[in-house]
This record gives C-alpha cells, structure tokens and sequence, in this order.
C-alpha cells in the first residue's frame, strides 16, 4: 500500500466513523500573520479546537500538507522533511480518550496492516505541582486494546528521556510514562508556559519499532520510544484537551473536551513498508530514481544529497503551484531558498544541467489528488521553478568564480567578503558559508559578526542616501522637483499593479509646478482606472514609506534585483537604484540618478490633471501635488 493509497484509505476509514471530510488548507495562510507556512495540521482548525463553532460539525479529518523549515539542516538523516503530509482527525466535544485509541488502533493495525507488535505508545506521568494526575485513564485503555490483540502490555515510568539514556526497555514494557516535554500539549509547549484561559491537555504519542539492530547504542544510549536514535519513530499523536489554565496558574477541567489526532503520511507509508527511512515511500522514491538517472549515481552512495534534492523540490513544487514565486521576502525567500539548496546539491552530484522539468513532472504526479482550491496554480508551477533555476545558475556561476578568486588571495575569507558576495553577486550568505565549508575554505572567528557589521552599514548609507543631489535631467534639483520626481516612480508603480504589469516609463517632463509621464499603453485609460491610480499613488504617500538607494553591479540589479530601467545596454557596469518601501519586498524598485525625498509622506496629495495620447501605443499622464 503507498502512500496514496494510505491517505485514501485514512478518509474514507475516517468517514466510516461519522467524520465529515473538509480539504486542507494552503501551505501560505491569508489570515495567519504569525507564521510563514502551515505547519500543522491541528493549525488551521486551532481556532474551531478553542471554541468557535465548525460549519461542518463536531466530526472533522483531512490530509493536510505542512512545511516546517525549522527542519531544513535536518534534512539529510533517514526521517527529516520540511515537507510532510498529516493526516488528521478531530472530535469537537463529541467522542473522547476510548474512541479515539481504539479507531487510532484499528486503522494503523487492520486497514494499515501494521503488525501490533511493532507498536509502542506513551503517556503523561502528571503534575503534581499543577494538580493533574497521571494519565492512567489512557494507559488503561491501550492496556485493553492491546489485550485484545493478544498482547500483554506492561507499564514503565520514564519521566524525562535524556540522551544517552541506560535504561531501556524492560521484558513486556509497552505503554511508557513521560512528563510534560513529552506528552503534553498547549499552545505554548509545557505546562509552565500554558496561556491563560486555554484548552490544553496531555496527548499520547504512538511509535513503531524498526528493531534493536537500528539503534546506534554507543551515540545514544539504550532506546525506549521518546529516547534518541533510530529504532523508534513517532508516527502519530493522540492531543486530548481536557484542561484549562485559569488566572490563578491553576488548572480545571473543561466542561467540553476536544480531540486532536496527527499521524504524519510519509512515517506511516514507512512503517508499512516496516523501513525507517522516509525517503523510500512513494511521495519521494520517485524523485530520487530520477536523481539516479540523471546523475548515473546511487542513492545508497548519495543519501544526503538525494534526499535534500527530493525534500527541498517536493517542497518547492507545492509553493509554486500554490501560486508563490521566489523573492527575498518571507514565504518566497523560503521557496527561493529550497530551490537554491536543491540546486547546489544537484551540483554535488555531477546534474550541471538544469533539472526542473524531468523532476518536476515525477512530484506532479503524485499529487494529482490534491484538489485545485488547493493547488491554484499547478499548471504554472513549472514556469516559475524553470525560471528560478536559470537565474540562480547564473549568479552561481558568476558567485563561485567570485568567491574562488576572494579566497585564492586571501588566508580566510572574512564576513566582509561573504556581504560583497551577496550584496554585489547575489550569492546568498547561507549559501557562500555552505560552499565554503564544502570547499574546506577557512573561515574567519568573527565571519558573523562582520557580516552583519557589513549589512548594517548598507543600511545607514540607504538611510542617508537620499540627502545628496544627483543629476538627473530635471529642470531643476529644488525641493518640489524632487518631489514630483519621486511621484513619478509611485505612478509607474501604481500603472503596472492596477493597469497593466507590461507599462514601462517612455518619457518623463519634471517641473517644480507638475509631473508629465509618458508610458505604453494600447487603450485609453478608463475613469475607474485612473481613480484606481491616483488613490493607489495617495495610499503610498500616506504610509511614508522610506527612499533608499545604493550602487550595484548592472547584471544584479537587472537580473536578481528585477529593477526597472530604460537603456540597459547604455548603463554602465555599476549603477544606482532606488528603492521605495522594504528592501527584501518594494514597492518600486529602479535604476535611478536621482534626486529623490527621503520619505514619501512629504509628498503631498497626488492628482491625475489628465490622461491623453502622447503618440501611437503611447499614453500620458499629468499630475500635481497639492
């Protein structure tokens, strides 16, 4: 059974048992500032778990895919993925513990095939500071599901799994007692940091045995299932929320009880298929044949690499076809960053050539049963994956040779060196230090230090940058021509969001009483666009965004930087550009002599005075600051 078939398989169980199937959520929340990616499946339903009503009722259970990039230097080991799938299910004030175990016991064991044997679970031992007794309601009823499997399944205490650990499993042991860093949940982690007013409660974690003969015992110590090491593996967890945290630090009983269950897709497919590597289930095996393929290498004698490649695409793949497009700003510098990983890794394995399209299609069809609300932009996501890779080639071309030629004159490369990389090549900090140490290129003590030093001092040089005058064409360099200047860049920024993405700058006449810009365009422009415009224009004034500029090479600020400019082939090799709002994601971004205000709140209120015809496929605008 793959791990298609599991999830399938899991839902339509699922909704044997009374649950009402509901689609996952996106990887990018809309409504969700607190975190880049989904990374749970309990996330999007948290708030239905805290009290608000579901439409669907009290029986819920979806396959939610997750991304958690907190585990992306994990990646490489036999179980680590940014990428997973969890199934899930969940009782709204409906069923509770003895429900909850036995369905959980039957779909791993009867539909799954799992062997019980195999099978390993653990509960909370209590507080008694917080007054919550051991969970011995749970540990009894594995006790009778077990029994009833014909097994007899003995209870041991551990409280904290450490590290090294000597203690081990005892003959018969099965159902293990750990504290609150183990089997507890709430928002805030332990029972310590609780919030106030919050369901919370202990949970019940099951693990499957791959055998004592996986357990590294001189690296970790003798294994138990929450101890280090690779004999255990988590596969799913059983949150009951049975508790709150009242104003006082003290805990009660909730009058309605929740349940929250996740197994991840990949760890179950793995423990079918009775292996402890991940990487071998049917959503990333494929991807790492094809590796083989195009590299003429074995995974066996490239797991790192192939499984970085397989995780960072698979990841990837699902961003773009979410409709998510590298940048270097939140959610799509993360997309930027799994693509450039992967890409580097590919090097190591000899694929020089670009990869996208023939791993691509092997991850598209694996989740072809992932619904269209979810993937929006599928058929694109190719284009954008392609398109990313041709660009990271070329400044990974063009940042090796720098970064090659630095160290060649040089003891050590310093902070400074890895700043110029990423400031003047493109060559991402993370990725020069992974290219160094790959290269065994030594490093300064301090590369950290000096890099930020670096990287703030760009940023007080952008602070300042507009207080000097610069030529420009302008009638004038007065503090109302400056103004109307800046102006100008907010409009063509506003025409490509509300009017058309292809607008480019054909012409521009600056006074101290007016602005006149010349752009593409093959209509007139309508009443509802210009006001669309014109507000748009007042709405970046008001939020007085800031004006930076610096200097880079013409390559960059063409190619990564995405800046607008007329003449490319006229520039010289270093030049300026300004940007206005963030940096990392700008509102308008342009190779630029200046003069520029410093914030756009000084601007004024902008007014489109006309819109007319400059001359064929040419529009023209005149505005004032008032």
């Amino acid at each position: 059974m793959n791990a298609s078939e599991i999830r399938q398989k899991y839902l339509e169980f699922q909704e044997k048992k009374g649950h009402k199937v509901i689609a996952p959520a996106p990887l990018v929340l809309e409504n969700d500032p607190t975190t880049l990616f989904t990374g749970s499946g309990m996330q999007p339903l948290l708030r239905f778990l805290l009290g608000e009503t579901h439409p669907d009722g009290t029986r819920l259970t979806d396959s939610q895919p997750c991304l958690r990039l907190q585990d992306i230097d994990d990646v490489g080991d036999p179980r680590h993925t940014t990428v997973f799938e969890m199934l899930g299910n969940w009782s709204l004030g409906d069923y509770f513990k003895e429900e909850q175990i036995r369905n959980c016991f039957e779909f791993l064991t009867i539909e799954i095939g799992l062997n019980p044997e195999k099978i390993y679970v653990t509960c909370f031992i209590g507080s008694e500071k917080y007054g919550i007794p051991r969970d011995d309601e749970v540990a009894k009823i594995w006790q009778e599901v077990f029994k009833e499997a014909g097994i007899e399944a003995k209870i041991a205490e551990i409280g904290e799994a450490k590290l090294g650990d000597e203690r081990g499993i005892k003959d018969g042991e099965r159902i293990f007692f750990y504290n609150d860093k183990e089997n507890w949940w709430s928002r805030g982690g332990g029972i310590e940091s609780t919030p106030i007013g919050d369901p919370c409660g202990p949970d019940s974690e099951i693990f499957y045995d791959f055998g004592e003969d996986k357990q590294d015992v001189e690296k970790f110590g003798k294994s138990h299932p929450a101890s280090d090491g690779a004999r255990f593996m988590e596969i799913g967890n059983q949150v009951f929320m049975q508790y709150k945290r009242n104003e006082d630090g003290t805990f009660s009983e909730l009058e309605k009880k929740n349940v929250d269950f996740g197994a991840g897709l990949e760890r179950v497919a793995a423990a079918a298929m009775d292996s402890f590597d991940v990487f071998r289930v049917s959503l990333l095996y494929p991807i790492i044949k094809k590796l083989e393929e195009l590299s003429g290498k074995t995974y066996d004698n490239n797991t790192d690499e192939m499984r970085i490649i397989a995780d960072h695409l698979r990841g990837a793949y699902l961003l773009a076809a979410q409709g998510l497009s590298p940048s270097n700003k939140a959610q799509g510098y993360a997309l930027r960053r799994l693509i450039r990983r992967a890409i580097l890794k590919a090097l190591d394995l000899g694929i020089a050539q670009d990869f996208m399209h023939e791993t691509i299609s092997t991850i598209e069809e694996e989740y072809n049963a992932l619904p269209d609300s979810i993937l929006t932009n599928r058929e694109h996501a190719l284009e954008i994956l392609e398109k990313e890779e041709r660009v990271f080639r070329q400044t990974l071309n063009k940042g090796l040779k720098e970064l090659n030629k630095i160290s060649s004159k040089a003891e050590s490369l310093t902070g400074y060196d890895l700043f110029k990389l990423q400031d003047t090549y493109g060559f991402p900090f993370e990725i020069s230090v992974e290219e160094v140490f790959r290269q065994n290129i030594k490093l300064s003590d301090n590369y950290k230090k000096e890099f930020e030093e670096a990287l703030e001092e760009q940023r007080n040089r952008s602070k300042t940058a507009s207080k000097g005058m610069f030529k420009g064409g302008l009638e004038d360099h007065g503090e109302q021509t400056t103004k109307y200047h800046t102006a100008t860049h907010l409009l063509l920024a506003a025409l490509q969001k509300h009017v058309d993405s292809s607008i480019r700058q054909k012409g521009s006449n600056i006074t101290a009483d007016r602005l006149r810009f010349d752009f593409n365009l093959d209509h007139k422009m309508t009443p509802e666009e210009i006001k669309t415009v014109e507000d748009q224009v007042n709405e970046w004034i008001k939020a007085d965004l800031k004006v930076s500029f610096d200097e880079f090479d013409k390559d960059y600020a063409k190619n990564t930087l995405k800046a607008h400019g007329q003449f490319w082939e006229k520039y010289p090799d270093k030049l300026k550009v300004y940007t206005i709002g963030d940096f990392d994601n700008p509102i308008s971004r342009e190779v630029c002599g200046g003069p520029h205000v410093e914030h756009t709140g000084v601007l004024g209120s902008f007014k489109i005075k006309k819109e007319e015809s400059s001359s064929a496929g040419v529009r023209r605008i005149k505005a004032v600051l008032e």
